[in-house]
């Protein structure tokens, strides 16, 4: 159980100072992660690096956000979540300023590698102690706008990214989202009260950690480099290799520390499993597809789109998503969650593939469609995965669960994010080399790209059917459909109360 003051007991402002700092947080944090694709083209002009070296930007800040995300949450209940929140604000704030003041893609990527690790520990921090913080129904109501922060963050962060490249250059989302973070360390100090977890193990699965980044590291760079070297290549094996051993090393360490990093007998859940892996192809779906697009959408034999113009393309999708978020919940206690993931896959499905025939001839309003239509899909699979993650599991393994459901946002974010991005660089470069017009080779490398990701999302409808016959009792919230960058909020099984104390200290997977 959170220990600290009562919660109960709260006065108005200090509940409104919690809600304050975590929800600006949680935009910010969202905002800038969902801007960062459509920045890279100017940041490729500005630094001369190539997209396919500033992709480790983007893929860079998911590798590190999944090898981070549960352990700042097991730092939290042990140390003080206000106190560890803070470092994650005054981290990001670093990472912005290392960012901005990058002349070279190695600072950029490392910035962002850093920004990674900042902002999964002020998400999952931040709800942690804004459910600590608050109780009853003005508890649900905070981590219902703290999600829709979230959501509200990521849709804006592509059209402020494009607004700012047009006014201050790249540099200053950076330079803003620094300042706000800033401004958010005097306002926890003063409005948010300390909480910490007692009852929590004190050592924290820094092996675990690490080897997490070891399985995914060479992993991705051996789906990204492999066209290039040679999938048999030494080094190629080598990537692959690595990531095997370290897989081993995993299993090995978790079964022998006294707090882990993911409780394995959880993995014997196939419920668990399923609604995971759906949250994972999910987040890779959206945060892959932004990534093209962005990249087709702005290149001068693409759609030749300003930055800010882009960023405006982006709308119809966050559209999507936020049409859709109201008939989440009625469908899933209408037809059940299965049905609903199952359904939100196969439409998802058919948009990419109509995406799969992008011709170069294609105008920006042929794309409208197919993208809302991707979003409305993507929608109804993530809302009933992340409630299903949480009400397939006993009260105390909760935490755990939302862990885990967690750590496949940012993987799936990193994995196909980086495949994406691989395949639509060889196919668009193979058919250059054959001579093919480079506006040809983009739109043949943005289709060959979204016939892959339909086979993901057709996948994904087979995952389905292991999510089985059942309704969570916590049925899905606007925490829950906030997208691919949210967290799948701690919903305790039976009662339906996202974020209970006793849960809150987990909010982030901290407990295992």
């Amino acid at each position: 159980m959170a220990t600290g003051a009562d919660p109960s007991a709260a006065p108005p402002r200090a509940a409104t100072g919690v809600l304050a700092a975590t929800c600006v947080s949680a935009f910010v944090v969202n905002a800038n992660t969902s801007a960062v694709s459509i920045l890279l083209p100017a940041i490729s002009d500005d630094t001369g690096a190539s997209l396919a070296t500033l992709q480790w930007a983007v893929t860079g800040y998911s590798l590190v956000g999944a090898a981070v995300i549960v352990t700042s949450g097991a730092l939290g209940d042990i140390f003080g979540r206000r106190r560890i929140f803070i470092g994650g604000l005054l981290l990001f704030v670093a990472s912005c300023v290392l960012i901005a003041l990058a002349n070279g893609a190695g600072l950029v990527i490392a910035g962002r590698a850093i920004q990674g690790a900042a902002g999964s520990t002020i998400l999952a921090c931040g709800l942690s102690l804004l459910s600590a913080g608050i109780s009853g129904e003005t508890q649900m109501r905070s981590v219902s706008l703290w999600g829709a922060a979230s959501a509200a963050g990521a849709a804006a962060g592509p059209l402020l990214g494009g607004l700012l490249v047009d006014i201050t250059g790249w540099q200053g989302l950076f330079w803003i989202d620094a300042g706000i973070a800033a401004a958010c360390v005097p306002l926890t100090l003063r409005a948010v009260r300390e909480s910490l977890d007692p009852s929590r193990p004190r050592s924290v699965d820094i092996a675990g950690t690490l080897l997490v980044a070891g399985i995914l590291v060479p992993f991705v760079f051996a789906v990204t480099e492999g066209a290039d070297w040679g999938w048999l290549s030494a080094k190629t094996l080598v990537c692959f290799v690595a990531s095997a051993a370290a897989v081993i090393g995993f299993v090995v360490v978790e079964k022998r520390v006294r707090a882990p990093l993911i409780d394995l007998a959880l993995l014997r859940n196939k419920i668990l499993v399923g609604s995971s892996v759906a949250i994972l192809v999910v987040a890779g779906c959206i945060n892959a597809v932004m990534y093209i697009c962005s990249l087709y959408f702005q290149n001068p034999d693409g759609l030749g789109m300003t930055p800010l113009q882009a960023g405006f393309a982006t709308l119809p999708a966050a559209a999507g998503i936020i049409a859709t978020a109201p008939l989440i919940t009625p469908l899933v206690d209408k037809v059940g969650a299965r049905k609903v993931i199952a359904g939100g896959f196969g439409v998802a499905t058919v948009a990419f593939a109509v995406l799969g025939f992008v011709h170069s001839s294609w105008a920006y309003g042929a794309f409208v469609v197919p993208m809302v239509v991707l979003a409305v899909g993507l929608g109804l699979a993530n809302g009933p995965s992340s409630s299903v993650a949480t009400a397939c599991v006993t009260e105390d393994q909760v935490g755990a669960a939302s862990g885990i459901s967690n750590m496949g946002r940012y993987v799936g974010a990193a994995v196909l994010t980086a495949v994406t991005a691989a395949l639509f660089n060889s196919v668009a470069v193979r058919q250059q080399a054959t001579g093919a017009a480079n506006a040809d080779a983009l739109a043949s490398g943005f289709s060959r790209s979204a016939i892959g990701l339909a086979l993901f999302c057709a996948f994904g409808i087979a995952l389905a059917l292991l999510v089985g016959r059942i309704r969570p009792a916590g049925l899905p919230s606007v925490a829950h459909y906030a997208g691919a960058g949210s967290h799948t909020v701690p919903t305790t099984p039976g009662t339906g109360t996202a974020g209970t104390p006793g849960a809150a200290g987990t909010a982030g997977g901290a407990e295992a």
